[in-house]
Formats: structure tokens, sequence, C-alpha cells
């Protein structure tokens, strides 16, 4: 079975390579070009409706939608999740969703707020710094008491989703991330950290030119191919 995805550098689709690395698996890369809006191409949006990078071809389906390309991969491969059975199962779905559904969409809203906001912007997007520094705090709470849903002798899901994010965070809107502070959040800086020193992360990491350090302490990305916005 090879899965084809459908990339841009050091978007959501980073998510996704994390997974795939981390359980191993053969994939090949398909480039979506921000920068000509090939996301809004008839192609594209065959495979993706919303639009929205990554899409992920099984060979059996196409899926789009970063939790459940997740999902459905850790359940494929029985991997980086704990199993439908297991008790500890509940809470890692309902910790999946909240960063999916969320933590991610907020951050959405704030990165692109022309998008979604009347005027005043500044407004707008002060409202957002505050629900995800809450969102953020509520994450940390449960890394602190239920660090298993996080890693176990890896990282879980979750995990690779959660670190993409902080990554961003630290990034954009380009010259207004000062409200953001990583150390605010030492348990979620520790995964941080603890992620970049697994060979294949660093390796999706070396393949997207994301830095030395790319969850921990973020540098825009130096794609050969493609765009990052």
């Amino acid at each position: 079975l090879m899965y084809k995805l459908h990339y841009a550098p050091d978007n959501a689709s980073l998510i996704i390579r994390l997974a795939l690395a981390e359980l191993g698996l053969n994939y090949e890369t398909v480039l979506v070009d921000r920068a000509s809006r090939a996301q809004d191409s008839p192609a594209y949006r065959a495979l993706a409706p919303t639009g929205l990078i990554p899409a992920l071809q099984t060979g059996s389906t196409t899926l789009f939608e970063t939790g459940a390309i997740l999902l459905w991969l850790s359940e494929q491969h029985r991997d980086l999740a704990p199993a439908p059975n297991d008790p500890a199962r509940g809470d890692f779905l309902k910790w999946l969703f909240f960063i999916a559904n969320t933590l991610h969409a907020d951050m959405r809203l704030h990165f692109y707020p022309e998008r979604y906001a009347a005027a005043p912007i500044d407004a707008f997007q002060h409202a957002t710094q505050l629900r995800i520094m809450g969102h953020l705090t509520l994450v940390q709470n449960a890394v602190r008491q239920s660090a298993p849903l996080f890693w176990t002798d890896r990282p879980s899901i979750l995990t690779l989703y959660l670190v993409a994010l902080l990554r961003w965070l630290q990034l954009y809107p380009k010259g207004q991330t000062d409200w953001f502070d990583l150390t605010q959040y030492p348990h979620l800086l520790a995964l941080a950290r603890q992620t970049e020193t697994r060979a294949a992360i660093l390796d999706v990491a070396d393949q997207e030119h994301l830095g030395p350090t790319p969850f921990s302490a973020a540098i825009h990305a130096t794609p050969i191919l493609g765009s990052a916005t």
C-alpha cells in the first residue's frame, strides 16, 4: 500500500508527514502550490472539497481533515493511539477532537482574521488570543494529568498534532506573535523538545527545511518547492 499525500510545506500536511514518519510508512508526496492557489483548483477540490490541505489518498479512499486522517492512520496501523478497547480511548478521543476542532480552529481565525471578522480586526484577534491561551492551559493540564495519552515510548498523534500548532503560534501572523510565549507552558515546551529528539521527526523537519528546533524555537521554513503561505 502506497499512500499519496497532497501537501504544502509547513502546512497542516506537516502533521500527517510526522505521523507517517513515526509509523515508518512509505508515501508519495504531491505538491499543492499555495502561491498559485492550487488548493482551489477543480482537481484538488475533487479530492478535498473544502480546499484545505492536506488530502491523503490511501488506495481505497481519499481523506481530508487533519484529525480524521490521523485517527484513520492510527486505527489502520494500530499505533500512536490507544486501541479502541483501551480504557484510555475516551480521554484520547476527547483531546484529539478538542485540538482539531477548538484549538486549531481558533488558530485559523487568529491567522486569517480578515476572512472572518468585521472591523475592528484588532479586537477580534485579541479575543482569539485569549481563547487560544485558555485552550493551551487546558491541554497543558491534560499533559500533566494524563501524560501517557501524549507520550508512551513515542509521541502519540495528539503530540504530533500539538507540536505543529505550537510551531505556528510562534510564527504567525508574521510580526504579530509577541503575545505568545511557549515558556509559559512548560509541559508543552517539554513535549516540543522531546519530539525534536526523534530521528523520524528530524528527518521530516529536514525535508521541509524547518530548522534544527522546529517546535520549541521555531523559525520560518525555507522550502525549495512550494510556499508555506
